[in-house]
């Protein structure tokens, strides 16, 4: 089913699990908050998110659980056999037009979950709502981000100033974008499944 934008039909609907070759993506719970809060409390992990704290407590993990089954973002979170080891999603603070979000805990970069969980919200995001395009950014400082964007098939839009909550201040961004015709044409890359 395609739809415009996500609806309360879709938030109603929302236990969709992806899975990879790897890894699980499925919706976070409150028994999930202390390990979201270890994920992101980690400032390595905060000064690259543009909308959490840091300090990043158990609360503001509760907080972002809660907020997240009540608004129209799509949150996965996602496991690698039973641990967690990061976040994956979609925003829509621009109408019709998603924006890719993704955080990993520090001990579990450098291992491809980053652009293995990015394709299975990218096609997720693709099969599922009638966009022409989605968005994405990453810090200038942060180049392995940039590198995940770029290998998920992201073209390069130019740098805008962002704020982020856990620097206090704006820094440079890298924006993407990923037309739906790119996608179209690399899709090929992930066994991802859905179940629900």
């Amino acid at each position: 089913m395609i739809l415009e934008c996500p609806t309360q039909t879709l938030r109603e609907t929302s236990g969709f699990v992806l899975e990879t070759r790897r890894l699980t993506l499925r919706q976070p719970g409150l028994a999930d908050i202390e390990a979201i809060a270890g994920i992101v409390s980690d400032k390595r992990v905060s000064i690259n998110l543009r909308r959490v704290p840091h300090p990043y407590s158990v609360d503001d993990a509760r907080d972002f659980v809660n907020s997240a089954a009540g608004s129209a973002e799509t949150v996965f979170l996602v496991e690698n056999g039973s641990e967690a080891v990061g976040l994956v999603g979609l925003s829509w603070e621009t109408e019709g037009v998603p924006e890719l979000g993704y955080c990993f805990g520090v001990d579990h970069w450098g291992k491809g979950f980053a652009t293995e969980a990015a394709r299975a919200a990218i096609d997720f995001a693709f099969e599922e709502f009638a966009i022409d395009r989605m968005t994405s950014g990453a810090r200038v400082l942060n180049p392995a981000s940039r590198h995940v964007l770029e290998k998920c098939g992201f073209n390069w839009t130019g740098v805008e100033l962002h704020r982020f909550l856990a620097l206090g201040s704006s820094t440079p961004v890298d924006c993407f974008k990923l037309e739906r015709s790119v996608w179209s044409s690399i899709r090929n890359w992930s066994n991802s499944t859905r179940s629900a």
